[in-house]
């Protein structure tokens, strides 16, 4: 059994985002339910701290986080059709990066062996310049800095399932070759990004891996893309740490989206990360919250996961239907930066 943290916060419910939208604080009162029951009461918390302005402005411009800040003098502020804050937006929003920032350096110390956590509001949307897409600082994307400049980790991998392309996550590293940025999502499908041939610029060229996903799809062929291309290419870039942009949108009972997940597909989609962690980084990887909309769906399938980080699942390698056409457009983006 693995020692697995968990970082939740009651602050981060004071992220009000108005009646009726799908980001909203119920989604941590259900998780809250959830880790008070057993076995999970007893799992290692990590206090969350509000990330300090050098640990955000490795990713964002100091004018956007003047902008998020100010929402904090305000009832209501809106940045975008979707995306709004209210007065205890700026805190909750620093408390998740600098929660996760946390997590992190709990499992390089030893203390734990991976960990969770459930974090609002969300971030792989969040722009160098904007806040959007229901999300205001990038957590994975500050926590993936903090892992490089800091923490003297070599490379990072940041593998988003979350049924949305994290186009935040994939602008901030498009040109760093040190962070390898990987998307199952949905397409095509909000924000617009994430097409097969978006592979990094520069020298970073090959470290952005985007597998579009066809609305209908289910475990089967996320598990071809898996099995095909994300463990091969993953395994090449060898990391030091896994991060993972966690989303359950793609469950089937999702209201947002069209995917076809079931809880046990999370299990597997765990487990094929969890034995990447295993080979190349002696099991580190820390999974963020990102979406997931339907309470029961969010619960169960954050449950799952949790039973995957405790007590890790074989991943089966030879699940799975043929790699779809999409896939295959990705590797053949790829094959000029990877063997497959």
């Amino acid at each position: 059994m693995r020692t697995t943290g968990i970082v939740t916060d009651p602050r981060f419910r004071q992220h009000l985002t108005g009646a009726g939208h799908p980001e909203r604080p119920e989604r941590l009162e259900v998780l809250e339910e959830l880790l008070s029951t057993a076995p999970y009461r007893d799992l290692p918390r990590i206090a969350a701290r509000a990330a300090s302005e050098e640990e955000i402005a490795r990713v964002h411009e100091p004018s956007m986080m003047s902008e998020v800040a100010a929402s904090a003098d305000r009832p209501s502020t809106r940045f975008d059709a979707d995306t709004s804050a209210s007065a205890g937006s700026f805190d909750a929003a620093s408390l998740a990066a600098g929660g996760a920032i946390e997590l992190v350096d709990a499992i390089l110390s030893g203390d734990l062996d991976n960990g969770f956590a459930a974090l609002r509001p969300p971030g792989h949307h969040a722009e160098r310049d904007r806040a959007m897409g229901f999300c205001l600082f990038n957590n994975v994307a500050v926590v993936a800095r903090h892992l490089r400049e800091t923490r003297g980790i070599e490379r990072v991998l940041v593998l988003d399932w979350d049924v949305h392309h994290g186009n935040g996550t994939q602008h901030s590293f498009w040109a760093d070759p040190s962070v390898m940025y990987c998307s199952l999502h949905q397409y095509p499908f909000y924000p617009g990004t994430g097409a097969p041939d978006e592979v990094g610029g520069g020298e970073a060229a090959g470290c952005t891996v985007n597998l579009p996903m066809q609305a209908g799809w289910g475990g089967e062929e996320y598990a071809a893309a898996y099995r095909e291309v994300v463990l091969p290419v993953a395994r090449r870039f060898d990391p030091g740490f896994v991060l993972i942009s966690a989303g359950f949108d793609a469950h089937r009972d999702d209201p947002l989206a069209m995917m076809r997940l079931q809880d046990g597909d999370y299990a597997q989609m765990a487990a094929a990360m969890i034995s990447l962690a295993d080979e190349c980084c002696d099991g580190r990887i820390a999974m963020l919250l990102e979406g997931g909309y339907d309470l029961d769906a969010l619960r169960s399938s954050v449950q799952i996961v949790l039973d995957s980080l405790r007590e890790p699942p074989a991943f089966d390698e030879c699940a799975g239907a043929e790699l779809t056409s999409w896939g295959r457009a990705t590797q053949d983006a790829l094959r000029p930066y990877w063997k497959f």
